[in-house]
């Protein structure tokens, strides 16, 4: 049974539908006064030829809100066992590829090579499987970590309050929920079977979440996914300003990934450039200036370093999207390629080459113990 709207899908529905049709006028303005009110137009291919002006304006955003510092963390990937249909998902059920989910005492030892290379920031992440990634299995994996990682957040599927309640009492403190579409007509053409198929669902899991002490809400939109990818980064700008005032005591961060080669075999409805991406994460930073930036693997090295210098404010680094990744790799599918293949450290040398703070961990836990 579907679940009924949310709040914030309710706001969305009462929206206007973007134009982004704007002109050299409109991006002159919108730089001048920038906001959600005036996105579209910092969206608009009129604003492509000024993406200098639009990354320099992103970049004293950037400094002024969040100064010289990016924090790093990393994904430790536990199950790649799925029940949801996802055409352009690499993990996707109808797929014939080695599946592996970890025991807790193998999330262990791979949190704990992680930690050895520095992080202390991990994310938790699994294909939607109720019953290989149970409710029980997430909290004993966060309740073993959380006695030498001090910040842990989980992408997984969607769930109910009480299990979110239990994983805060255990340790948790982010949790991600990428809606991957806005679109809700593209969305069910690419969510063909099982929990995630659940548009509104999906959609309201981070209230869900912040309603149950969960402090850290991450959002995104899976761009290439969509034909409109404007939309989409309009759409999440709403959802993490919205998200941002109706839960002020969350930090709330937003993702914009790129689809990437999988075993999916999926292509992009309409590609998104090296610029039009680095457009829409500018746009994005101007819109919602309090909003932290996430920044994967999936990009290659070269963008990724001129980001992290303009609107970037957390990144991974020496990512494996396998289960079991860092210590066995090639024994379960990745969910999709990595392009910047550096290790932790040599991220880390570049941010400080750039005049900024690599950060591990953050100087004030937001969960109490």
């Amino acid at each position: 049974m579907s679940q009924p709207p949310g709040r914030f899908a309710q706001h969305l529905a009462g929206l206007p539908a973007p134009a982004f049709d704007g002109h050299d006028d409109d991006v002159t303005a919108a730089l001048a006064r920038p906001g959600l009110d005036v996105l579209p137009a910092l969206l608009s291919p009129a604003a492509l030829p000024r993406l200098e002006e639009l990354a320099q304006r992103a970049r004293e955003v950037t400094l002024q809100r969040f100064g010289r510092t990016v924090r790093l963390f990393a994904p430790l990937y536990v199950s790649n066992a799925c029940l949801s249909s996802c055409t352009y998902c690499g993990f996707s059920k109808n797929l014939d590829v080695a599946r592996k989910t970890l025991t807790v005492e193998q999330v262990v030892v791979e949190a704990q090579t992680l930690v050895g290379r520095g992080f202390k920031h991990l994310l938790l992440v699994a294909g939607e499987h109720r019953v290989e990634v149970s409710a029980d299995y997430l909290v004993a994996c966060v309740e073993e970590l959380r006695s030498f990682v001090p910040s842990i957040s989980v992408e997984t599927q969607t769930w109910s309050d009480d299990t979110y309640a239990r994983l805060v009492a255990a340790g948790l403190e982010g949790a991600v929920h990428y809606q991957e579409t806005y679109d809700r007509g593209r969305y069910a053409e690419t969510h063909l079977a099982g929990w995630k198929r659940d548009y509104d669902r999906r959609l309201s899991s981070t209230e869900r979440a912040a309603e149950s002490g969960v402090r850290r809400l991450g959002i995104g939109a899976l761009l290439g996914l969509s034909a409109d990818w404007r939309a989409d980064v309009l759409a999440v700008a709403e959802h993490a300003v919205w998200l941002q005032r109706a839960y002020w005591r969350t930090e709330v961060t937003v993702s914009l990934p790129r689809i990437k080669p999988s075993a999916s075999g999926f292509q992009p409805l309409v590609p998104v450039s090296d610029a039009e991406y680095v457009q829409a994460m500018c746009a994005l930073r101007l819109a919602a200036p309090e909003a932290g930036l996430v920044l994967s693997t999936r990009e290659p090295a070269a963008l990724r370093d001129g980001l992290a210098r303009i609107a970037v404010t957390s990144m991974s680094a020496g990512s494996s999207t396998e289960p079991g990744g860092y210590l066995t790799p090639g024994e379960a599918q990745e969910q999709f390629a990595v392009s910047d293949e550096r290790s932790p450290a040599e991220v880390a040398a570049m941010l400080e080459a750039a005049g900024y703070e690599p950060v591990w961990k953050d100087a004030f836990p937001l969960v109490p113990g």
